[in-house]
């Protein structure tokens, strides 16, 4: 009986090993939230990452989620926000997916100024999480809002915090990061508009998160070339999985990106994103545009963002189903 019952011990142990190696083996998943169903278009900027444990995390939704209430969020866990302009908070947005054209979107639902981001974390009960003084402008719109003050959380830079088990840091971006006056209202807004002015907020940011599986994300943001993209994000991080911005003039262009991409991050695989184009027709990348561009550019492979479509990754950051 002695041995039946250490049989069955070693059965059982052997089975929550295998069950925990089947855990960090399985893939990352990746969901473009963007204006039209399986496109790459002008707005897109919004993705969801799914950690292998149910965890999701919502990045920079913008105007190409449809509000709290579009029916592609699902459960949402943590929204990131890189900075504050209003393509990736939501100033404005699509009333309802696939509203408008590619290239020329309705986007007659306006957001301010709670913001579309504010107005997804109060529906979702999400926790947002920014770099900087943002934290304390988003904590006290969901006070306002009748929200929960704590909801809105800091990851400062150089350190991280762990969120469903994702880890999650923030990195430096060189942008701007003004709050425009609608978003503060009131008759502070109003002389800042006046004035011709913005909020500031601190830095804008981009964020690095390591999953359950292993794998390291970078989340490039709205940035030019930085030093810290060699030195913080492949370094010390050693993040293998890019999201890299790509439309010029207010990001990296399309030949910078590739070289951030190529000599700066290295990883094994790049998702576009931010190309400020219309970048696909029936979900096939058109000539002459930027993200060929990149693409062409680009020494690893590159996914492009098709709304609706769900990338995986594994923790190598390879692409292993939906690419």
């Amino acid at each position: 009986m002695r041995w039946v019952l250490h049989a069955i011990s070693i059965c059982a142990a052997g089975s929550m090993v295998l069950g925990v190696h089947a855990a960090a083996a399985s893939g990352v998943k990746v969901t473009p939230l963007g204006l039209i169903e399986g496109e790459f278009c002008v707005f897109d900027r919004a993705m969801v990452f799914e950690d292998p444990n149910g965890t999701r995390i919502l990045y920079d939704p913008g105007r190409s989620v449809a509000g709290p209430n579009d029916p592609r969020l699902g459960k949402i866990d943590v929204i990131l926000l890189s900075h504050m302009h209003g393509d990736h908070v939501g100033d404005k947005h699509q009333p309802a997916p696939n509203a408008g054209a590619c290239g020329k979107p309705d986007l007659s639902e306006k957001s301010l100024p709670n913001t579309n981001l504010v107005n997804i974390a109060l529906a979702k009960k999400s926790t947002i999480v920014t770099g900087s003084e943002m934290r304390k402008f988003f904590g006290n719109k969901l006070k306002s809002l009748g929200g929960d003050l704590k909801k809105s959380q800091l990851a400062r830079f150089g350190s991280s915090r762990a969120f469903g088990g994702v880890k999650i840091t923030t990195v430096p971006a060189a942008h701007s990061n003004g709050v425009n006056p609608a978003m503060i209202g009131g008759e502070l807004g109003k002389l800042l508009k006046a004035a011709g002015l913005g909020g500031y907020v601190g830095p804008p940011t981009g964020f690095v998160l390591t999953f359950s599986n292993g794998l390291v994300a970078y989340l490039s943001g709205d940035t030019g070339i930085t030093a810290e993209q060699d030195t913080v994000v492949r370094q010390h991080y050693g993040a293998k999985l890019a999201v890299m911005n790509i439309g010029d003039v207010f990001t990296t262009g399309p030949a910078e990106a590739a070289f951030v991409i190529n000599e700066l991050v290295r990883p094994n695989s790049v998702i576009a994103s931010h190309a400020n184009e219309v970048a696909t027709e029936g979900g096939e990348l058109r000539s002459g545009t930027k993200t060929e561009t990149f693409i062409k550019a680009t020494k690893v492979p590159v996914h492009l963002p098709l709304s609706g479509r769900t990338m995986e990754f594994d923790g190598d950051g390879h692409c292993v189903a939906g690419c």
